[in-house]
């Protein structure tokens, strides 16, 4: 009994807040009220943080590899593009459908991406991601192909706010959904659930012979996952009314697996804090030097991996230890 109550302690400690999370939801909510001009840039940030946030809920806590989650991110995007064209414009009902539809899609690849190794898994979520962005391409009087989804007419947000040219609604929107979906993330990683997550992936023959129904966790995790990035693909969509083959491509998996491992895998601020560099990063170095921005890029990356993630990251995570109470 006692060491049941330790282990609900210690999941009620890691749970509290801490002062240095309030500082910083509080000063994204107030950048609301900043002056406009970068309110389009810090849009794209909440959306890929999102995006980053799913795949950390797969990849950090249950260990389960992809190299195609841009499945997920796109289907969700066109889903909520195609129900803005043909069933309601409501951003919010658009939003919660095309996360129901991403859900029910993850559900059923799970089954195809829990078997075998993690090989397999690479091999499996890429297959996906290129089978969906096929068929995004071939049914092109419903996705408009190559030249992209159009004609998309966003209502206004809770019937009263209109999204505007300068992009303060479509991140006051995304960034609202970010907080509510990060406090869900947030609760299932630190309960019962997400613990026996983190058994599976540290060995998951001992969790399952402790009695934890492995394959029942990863399955429920991988549709949590998909849906999470089938809001970010639909958050894409409604602010920025457009929905291209883009949202499907291998560079979609590819740089938000880089936001991760720059800001750190297994910890749910790490993908907010991935997507804040990576997203500025490219806006500097793009400014400066289009041509080579990504060879800047690249010798980031090389110069993370030298000296060591933790260790340029290590000053924000000490930060948050030394606050916890």
């Amino acid at each position: 009994m006692s060491g049941k109550m330790s282990a609900s302690d210690s999941l009620a400690r890691r749970a509290r807040w801490r002062w240095p999370e309030i500082v910083f939801w509080v000063a994204a909510f107030a950048a609301i009220l900043a002056p406009a001009g970068k309110h389009l840039m810090m849009n794209e940030i909440a959306v890929l943080a999102l995006f980053a946030l799913s795949l950390d809920l797969i990849l950090g806590y249950a260990g389960i590899i992809s190299l195609g989650h841009a499945a997920f991110f796109g289907f969700g995007a066109y889903a909520a593009g195609l129900i803005c064209k043909h069933v309601t414009p409501d951003p919010l009902i658009g939003l919660a459908l095309a996360m129901a539809l991403t859900c029910l899609l993850g559900l059923v690849t799970s089954l195809l991406v829990l078997r075998g190794s993690d090989l397999t898994r690479l091999m499996v979520t890429l297959g996906v991601a290129l089978v969906l962005h096929e068929i995004a391409n071939a049914l092109s009087q419903w996705t408009g192909g190559a030249d992209g989804l159009q004609g998309m007419a966003v209502g206004p947000l809770l019937g009263h706010f209109e999204f505007d040219l300068y992009g303060r609604t479509a991140y006051a929107y995304s960034l609202a959904i970010l907080f509510i979906l990060f406090l869900l993330a947030r609760r299932i990683v630190r309960s019962p659930f997400g613990a026996s997550l983190m058994a599976i992936r540290r060995n998951p023959l001992r969790a399952s012979a402790l009695g934890v129904p492995v394959n029942r966790r990863l399955i429920a995790i991988y549709a949590i996952a998909a849906a999470y990035a089938g809001a970010a693909g639909a958050l894409l969509a409604q602010t920025t009314a457009y929905v291209s083959l883009d949202v499907l491509e291998f560079n979609r998996s590819a740089d938000v697996l880089l936001t991760l491992i720059i800001g750190g895998v297994g910890w749910l601020y790490g993908g907010i804090a991935g997507a804040i560099i990576f997203k500025v990063l490219q806006d500097l170095l793009s400014s400066s030097a289009p041509q080579f921005w990504l060879f800047w890029m690249g010798l980031f990356l090389v110069l993370l991996a030298l000296v060591g993630r933790e260790r340029l990251m290590g000053g924000v995570r000490g930060l948050l230890a030394r606050a916890r109470p």
